[in-house]
């Protein structure tokens, strides 16, 4: 993640929650909001819901991957937290993607195609 850095704190996560932007899908909810710096901030959260930490760690590691070969094309200054749902245990690599970047998309957050 060249141009990102990470959410940590819950206030962080919290702020976004209640005034953020959200749009969301059949395998992720994603909060978005404008922040002062010049970098994307990044945040994901995968609930136990979803299974072991086998199978989270396996979710977060692919929407992180999915996050850091696209944010080249996103707008930068926004801090984003993706929420991972519980269908996204069975989703493939490609149809996440396709998924996240939609959401992305709606949100305003990618860069025009050039």
């Amino acid at each position: 993640m060249r141009y990102s850095t990470s959410l940590k704190n819950n206030y962080e996560f919290r702020r976004l929650y209640t005034k953020g932007r959200s749009a969301a899908s059949q395998y992720a909810v994603v909060y978005c909001r404008k922040n002062k710096g010049s970098m994307n901030k990044l945040g994901l959260t995968v609930s136990t819901k979803i299974g072991k930490a086998v199978q989270r760690n396996r979710i977060r590691r692919r929407f992180k991957e999915i996050y850091r070969l696209n944010e080249d094309k996103l707008i930068p200054g926004f801090d984003i937290v993706i929420v991972a749902r519980t269908k996204s245990r069975f989703a493939t690599y490609h149809a996440l993607e396709a998924d996240l970047l939609s959401l992305m998309g709606r949100l305003g957050l990618r860069a025009a195609e050039k």
